[in-house]
């Protein structure tokens, strides 16, 4: 399980560091792509296919669906950490992110998401409020 929020930097070639603690799960490749918020998210390979059943399955003759397969597929790319445990960010990747220099990547379960650190605490701040709105209505859907 991939948990917690940790403070990176992507440097002059486009490198980001995983945080060590992470590292384990992405040894078999990672799989990053557009996030539906203004983030990147980053998958370990094996969770990655796992993960695509749920967009898989939509059906293709909606074209709702076709938008969110095209944006999903066409914008993953796959690669491998290297012996410093980094991963490469395509420009258009960190351009839909408004990736810099300074990132947060945050641990969610089954991948990362990777935000422009002033994003983040954006999102944490509008998010923060909402929590126990959403957390409330979530539990009535259950009953």
């Amino acid at each position: 399980m991939l948990l917690g929020t940790h403070d990176h930097t992507i440097d002059d070639k486009s490198r980001l560091t995983l945080p060590a603690k992470f590292r384990r799960a992405f040894e078999g490749g990672v799989v990053v792509t557009r996030g539906l918020d203004p983030c990147l998210v980053a998958y370990p390979r094996d969770e990655w296919t796992r993960s695509l059943s749920r967009i898989a399955d939509l059906d293709s003759l909606s074209g709702e669906a076709r938008s969110l397969q095209r944006v999903v597929y066409a914008n993953a790319v796959e690669g491998d950490l290297d012996k410093q445990g980094r991963i490469v960010i395509p420009s258009a990747l960190k351009e839909y992110a408004g990736l810099d220099r300074d990132v947060v990547v945050a641990g969610v379960n089954d991948h990362l998401e990777i935000w422009d650190r002033a994003a983040w605490r954006r999102e944490l701040a509008e998010s923060e409020g909402r929590t126990r709105d959403v957390a409330e209505r979530l539990a009535a859907q259950r009953d």
